[in-house]
């Protein structure tokens, strides 16, 4: 007899961890099972227990399936069985349940055990129109009173039900999350990995998988792009990124409903993570907008997303069918002027002025390169005056190595002339400091407490005298 009360309780506890009852409940059957053929059975014995949740009992039978000649083989004379039992000096009687299992060669049919076969014959004894394969049922005398071993095993069998239900449970829940995004807690850092608390499991970010320069404190939140779901030896590994191109189009789904419902469409994504990132979109329907959906009322959305991704660099640009057009757009925000496509070498010229060399190639070649990637063309910068500025490939020319030596000396001068970062040299030539010496004495001169200064009271004193 079973605690119906101890039961029910343990059932709840386990549904409110994703496990259902009737997975506990097979878990408990076939522990009882085990413990029952433990105890009391013998070897090669199918034996099955069923509870009854409105009483409390737990009945046992023995299962025999039904065989024939050509389903198995039948020992020869000088064949002998395995081992029934296993004794040791001063241990008392064990049965060798680890011997059930028959090891066969392919190809080779098992041996008759009348302890889980029934010929076909005495099987049609007892029931009409018995056939091979067909199980047979035989009651077992009830029991409820296990040895020690018998009940440590039982319990080690619902422990590994238990642990593969929630394996199980955690596979189905993640798995319909991946490739969404998840928030957790920052449970520690390891290694470089970051482990995220989910709630059920926990969550890794690789150190490639992380945003360069991202600091992150024990405790805190974050979200993290899920992209793989792996089932290991001991639970279930969920791999999650911040670095993943796809989790900068899953936050902007959260931020722009238009996005999230299908009526714009990614066509292309490159992402230098930490960085910068261009997106190229197409709508589906003629009334919206596919950029200023993203970008949004005076740039909410976009700001948004770039918040989460500390500040990353965002361009949105819209797609083209027209290669020309479209290698046009991923170099903003520069403004080409001609755009020569080589389709054999699969690369595109670009013409720009000089005001936007620098623009369009990007800060150590960046925006070139993002471009190249988006489009899928090696992109090759030209100045308007036909020399070659740069290219998607890497290589600088010696027009951009000029450019950066006379902005290094312009910088240099700047310093020298005392200027700051952000004023211009002009500034600082046109309009000279105005600097007031004063002596050391009147630096260091404290003036009065009251708002009449010395000055003051000494004018006072030079009116009053010519009056």
């Amino acid at each position: 007899m079973i605690d119906l009360k101890t039961i029910n309780a343990v059932l709840g506890e386990f549904e409110d961890r994703g496990i259902n009852r009737e997975t506990m409940i097979d878990a408990i059957e076939i522990a009882m099972a085990t413990a029952y053929k433990r105890e009391y059975g013998k070897r090669g014995q199918v034996v099955r227990a069923k509870l009854d949740l409105s009483t409390g009992t737990v009945s046992f039978e023995q299962v025999k399936t039904v065989v024939d000649e050509t389903s198995v083989r039948f020992p020869t004379p000088g064949e002998n069985a395995p081992e029934d039992v296993s004794s040791h000096a001063g241990h008392m009687h064990t049965h060798s349940f680890h011997l059930d299992e028959e090891h066969l060669v392919e190809g080779e049919l098992p041996r008759y055990d009348s302890e889980k076969h029934i010929l076909l014959a005495d099987a049609k004894l007892m029931k009409r129109g018995a056939s091979v394969g067909e199980e047979i049922i035989f009651p077992l005398e009830p029991q409820d009173d296990f040895g020690r071993i018998a009940a440590q095993t039982a319990k080690q069998v619902v422990i590994q039900k238990v642990r593969e239900a929630e394996k199980l449970s955690m596979m189905e829940e993640f798995g319909e999350k991946k490739g969404q995004i998840v928030s957790g807690i920052v449970q520690r850092m390891e290694r470089g990995a970051i482990f995220v608390d989910l709630g059920r499991t926990t969550g890794v970010i690789p150190y490639e998988e992380q945003i360069p320069g991202e600091r992150y404190r024990m405790g805190e939140r974050i979200r993290a792009y899920l992209y793989a779901v792996d089932e290991g030896f001991r639970g279930v590994y969920l791999r999650l990124s911040r670095a993943h191109p796809k989790f900068v189009v899953k936050l902007f789904e959260l931020e722009a409903p238009e996005l999230a419902s299908g009526a714009i469409e990614v066509k292309a994504l490159a992402r230098e993570p930490g960085s910068r990132t261009k997106i190229a979109l197409a709508s589906l329907e003629a009334h919206v907008d596919p950029v200023g959906s993203l970008v949004g009322q005076r740039g909410v959305r976009v700001s948004t997303v770039m918040s989460e991704l500390g500040g990353e660099r965002i361009d949105i640009i819209e797609w083209s069918d027209d290669p020309k057009e479209f290698v046009k757009e991923a170099l903003s925000p520069a403004t080409p002027i001609e755009v020569v496509l080589d389709e054999g070498e699969h690369r595109a010229t670009v013409t720009v002025i000089e005001d936007e060399q620098s623009l369009a190639i990007g800060r150590g070649g960046q925006n070139v390169r993002l471009a190249a990637k988006l489009t899928g063309w090696n992109i090759d910068i030209v100045s308007a005056s036909g020399i070659e500025v740069a290219g998607s490939d890497g290589e600088s020319v010696a027009v951009a190595a000029e450019e950066d030596l006379k902005d290094a000396d312009e910088g240099s001068a700047a310093e020298a002339a005392g200027a700051m970062p952000t004023e211009s040299i002009e500034t600082i030539i046109d309009e000279e400091p105005q600097i007031t010496e004063l002596s050391a004495e009147e630096e260091l001169t404290e003036l009065p407490a009251s708002d009449e200064t010395a000055a003051d009271a000494e004018e006072d004193r030079d009116v009053a005298k010519d009056e």
